[in-house]
């Protein structure tokens, strides 16, 4: 198990929260961690070599390690990338990397991988408690994570994250950037209800955002002006009887 140690910043008001959620669907929680917390996790996500590149294809994710991306031609990549575009203009696509962390607590409690202790530490006492009284899902059983880097490019469209049997009462990304400008996307985006307004959040520094599920929401492409990749840790906050994701 990781030496990492986390804490949920003790000034946070979880009632005050929970009126928020309960009339909003979503919130925007500044400094959630405490702040040393915070910094280590950005100072490991930036360092960590073993992301893996996502896209969509169809019914299935497509996998691809640095190595094998470095191995790429420049015509192999344009094809890769033209191909994801095209999707995109048409429904479902994204494109980012990720390193996930493991859904049981054996395999969590096994690892010496600073996220699978934060997702542990996310999934029970303290923390768990505070989650539970601000969405007001009393049922919340574990957080499933996986840490997100979006890069140049880089962008989620549009989905709701509704999936039988998963039992997500809300999800969650924890933004650890920084320094971010708004101009340089990698905004969490919820969509207009009908009547042309949207909701953007910047992913800001030991930032929570967190919203009910189902919610119809994306992240903006992040463009080349960006100084630094977009980090997060995200999941979902999941009831008892949850299947495992595959």
């Amino acid at each position: 198990m990781s030496s990492y140690r986390f804490s949920v910043n003790p000034a946070l008001n979880a009632t005050a929260l929970a009126d928020q959620f309960a009339r909003d669907g979503r919130l925007h929680i500044a400094d959630f961690l405490e702040a040393e917390c915070a910094a280590a996790l950005h100072s490991l996500l930036r360092k960590r070599t073993d992301w893996r590149y996502l896209v969509n294809s169809g019914d299935r994710t497509i996998e691809l390690d640095r190595a094998t991306r470095a191995a790429m031609s420049s015509a192999q990549r344009d094809a890769l990338d033209n191909a994801v575009y095209a999707s995109a203009r048409r429904g479902f696509q994204f494109r980012y990397e990720t390193i996930r962390v493991p859904d049981d607590e054996a395999s969590r409690r096994a690892s010496d991988d600073p996220l699978a202790a934060f997702a542990s530490w996310l999934s029970s006492g303290e923390p768990r408690a505070f989650l539970r009284t601000v969405t007001g899902a009393g049922d919340i059983d574990f957080a499933d994570a996986q840490a997100t880097a979006y890069g140049p490019g880089d962008f989620l469209t549009g989905h709701d994250d509704a999936v039988d049997g998963r039992n997500r009462r809300a999800a969650y990304v924890l933004g650890l950037n920084p320094i971010w400008r708004t101009e340089w996307g990698g905004l969490l985006v919820f969509h207009s209800d009908g009547k042309g307004w949207l909701r953007a959040l910047e992913p800001r520094f030991n930032t929570l955002n967190l919203f009910r599920v189902p919610q119809m929401h994306s992240v903006s492409e992040v463009t080349r002006a960006a100084a630094w990749r977009r980090y997060s840790i995200t999941g979902w906050l999941r009831a008892t009887g949850s299947k495992p994701d595959s």
